[in-house]
C-alpha cells in the first residue's frame, strides 16, 4: 500500500496533533482521513455545479426576475 512521509515545522506538527487529539484519532489516521475527506468534497462540488448547470435554464424560465449573484453589480457580495 502506498505511503508518504509528509514534513511540518514543530509549529504546524503541534496544530496537527491538537486537531487529531480534538478528533479522538492518531495523526496517521486524522492526516489519512483529512486527505480522503477533501477529495470527497472535491467530487461533491463538481458534481453540485454540473447539477447546477443542468438546471440553470429551467431555473431561469420559472423565475425570470431572480438575477444571479455574478449579474448584480456587487457579485457575491450582493447576494
Amino acid at each position: 500500500m502506498p505511503s508518504l512521509n509528509v514534513s511540518f515545522s514543530d509549529e504546524e506538527m503541534e496544530g496537527v496533533r491538537a486537531a487529531a487529539a480534538a478528533e479522538g484519532k492518531s495523526l496517521k489516521q486524522y492526516l489519512h482521513d483529512l486527505g480522503v475527506r477533501e477529495m470527497h468534497r472535491r467530487r461533491f462540488v463538481a458534481g453540485a455545479v454540473t447539477w447546477a448547470d443542468r438546471l440553470r435554464g429551467e431555473f431561469d424560465e420559472a423565475f425570470p426576475d431572480e438575477v444571479p449573484p455574478s449579474g448584480r453589480g456587487g457579485g457575491a457580495a450582493a447576494a
